[in-house]
């Protein structure tokens, strides 16, 4: 014979007096779902304008950065337009002087051998010889200037007047004993150039 199934019980004493339970008036509760409304919307308000806060200034920040790249490619150029510019103007410079010398030259080309004869021969007065190495068409006008300063110095050595072709119309040596002179367009010129060069590595030295 089996066992009768035990009844379930609640843990409940029905015999017990029950709680009244406390009702919510209609405007309490209108006024609670206000208030987590109202908290809510602040709170996603506030979430929201933190987002587009961090949004702009993340905006900001991406927009400086490229501003700033910008403005320094902008400077490099510009550094670079600057030293074009300074090369230019001083490479025409050079050209301007070259062309002005070599016109001069041909227009008076014995004027610069006569102003180096003039130099060196008022040092050379007991010099026993001094020879003048010129262009071939210079060596009349040479002698006539190099005798003209030995009576007004007193050189009384001997005067040797050489023509050579492949000396350059204006260009010219002098030479005596213990040194000599030299007339070189061609040396002038090389100077001329690194003075150039070492001018503008000096200006580039000074903008770094």
């Amino acid at each position: 014979m089996s066992a009768a199934p035990a009844r379930f019980t609640f843990d409940l004493d029905l015999a017990a007096p029950q709680r009244k339970m406390r009702s919510i008036p209609e405007d309490e509760v209108n006024l609670m779902l206000a208030h987590a409304r109202a908290s809510s919307y602040n709170d996603g308000l506030r979430d929201g304008q933190s987002s587009i806060e961090a949004r702009a200034a993340d905006t900001l920040a991406e927009s400086a950065n490229q501003l700033m790249d910008k403005l320094g490619d902008t400077v490099e150029t510009l550094a670079r337009r600057q030293r074009q510019y300074l090369e230019d103007a001083v490479t025409l410079s050079a050209t301007i002087a070259r062309k002005l010398a070599a016109h001069l030259v041909a227009r008076q080309p014995a004027a610069e051998m006569t102003a180096l004869i003039e130099e060196c021969m008022t040092s050379l007065d007991h010099a026993p010889h001094l020879v003048i190495r010129c262009h071939p068409e210079l060596c009349d006008a040479m002698k006539d200037a190099a005798e003209a300063h030995m009576t007004s110095t007193g050189f009384t050595g001997r005067l040797v007047v050489m023509g050579d072709p492949e000396i350059h119309l204006g260009d010219g040596r002098l030479e005596w004993v213990d040194g000599g002179l030299v007339r070189d367009i061609n040396t002038i010129s090389d100077e001329i150039n690194a003075r150039i060069a070492a001018y503008l590595a000096a200006h580039d030295a000074k903008t770094e």
